[in-house]
C-alpha cells in the first residue's frame, strides 16, 4: 500500500498554531454492510444532543478564530464540523447520504473535529494545504449545473496539481474528488486545534479505522499524525 502524505505549507502554522491532523490512507474492499456508517450516524446525533463532546464548543470557537485571522466569516462560512453541528441542533438529525460519507460525518460530529473525506485515484499529485494567491480553479455546482469558480487571495485552500479540492480549509469540498463508498482509493484528513485533547484526535481516527473495517473488511488503513513539531523534523 502506498503511503501519500499530504504538503502543508509553513503559513499554516503561523495562522494556526498548534495545528494538527491525521491523514488516513485506505484501500477499500467490498461493502458487506452499509448499515454501519447510518447506525454510526444515528448515534453521533443523539451524542451532539446530549452535548458531547465537552470541548465541543471551545474547538470550534478556536477554529472559528482562525477561519477569521485568515479573511473569512464563520458565520457564513463556518468550519464543516460547526456546520454539522447546527444542522443537528437544528433538526435533531441528519438523513443518511452514503454508508462512508455517513460514517466520517458520524467521526466529525461525535468529536467536533473537521473530517475531509476524498476519492484520492481522482487527484492529480498530493493533497495541498496552502494559502491561495487567487488564481486556482474550484469546480463547484452552480444552480444544479457544474461551473467553476476561484478562491479569494489570502484564503486557506486544499487542492492538488490540477486545482482546488476543497475552499476555506474544510468548509466546502469540490466535485471533482468528492467521495463514495464505490471508491476504491481514499483518503481522510482530520482536522484539530490544541482546544481538542490529542488523545481524543487518536480516538476519532480509530473510529473512522474501525467503522470501515466493520462496513468493509479487509480494508487497509494507514494513519499518520501530521503536526508542525513533525512537519520540521
Amino acid at each position: 500500500m502506498l503511503l501519500t502524505l499530504p504538503s502543508i505549507s509553513p503559513e499554516i502554522y503561523r495562522l494556526a498554531p498548534g495545528f494538527r491532523a491525521l491523514s488516513i490512507n485506505v484501500e477499500a474492499a467490498p461493502l458487506t454492510d452499509k448499515r454501519i456508517g447510518e447506525n454510526a450516524l444515528k448515534e453521533a446525533c443523539q451524542a451532539v444532543l446530549a452535548g458531547q463532546p465537552a470541548w465541543a464548543e471551545s474547538h470550534l470557537s478556536a477554529w472559528a478564530d482562525v477561519f477569521r485571522a485568515f479573511g473569512a466569516k464563520p458565520k457564513r462560512t463556518p468550519c464543516s464540523a460547526e456546520a454539522l453541528r447546527k444542522r443537528v441542533l437544528r433538526d435533531g438529525a441528519m438523513a443518511a447520504l452514503d454508508p462512508v460519507v455517513d460514517l466520517y460525518n458520524a467521526v466529525s460530529l461525535r468529536y467536533a473535529v473537521p473530517v475531509g473525506g476524498e476519492n484520492f485515484a481522482a487527484y492529480n499529485g498530493i493533497p495541498q494545504l496552502v494559502v491561495a494567491d487567487g488564481t486556482e480553479i474550484f469546480d463547484t455546482m452552480k444552480d444544479g449545473q457544474p461551473g467553476t469558480e476561484s478562491p479569494d487571495a489570502g484564503e486557506v485552500i486544499w487542492r492538488d496539481d490540477t486545482g482546488v479540492t476543497c475552499r476555506r480549509w474544510n468548509w466546502r469540498q469540490g466535485v471533482r474528488t468528492r467521495l463514495s463508498a464505490d471508491d476504491s482509493k481514499m483518503w481522510f484528513i482530520l482536522e484539530s486545534l490544541p482546544q481538542m485533547p490529542l488523545e481524543e484526535l487518536h480516538a476519532a481516527g480509530k473510529m473512522l479505522t474501525d467503522g470501515l473495517n466493520k462496513m468493509m473488511p479487509g480494508v487497509r488503513c494507514q494513519t499518520t499524525l501530521i503536526s508542525a513539531e513533525l512537519h520540521n523534523a
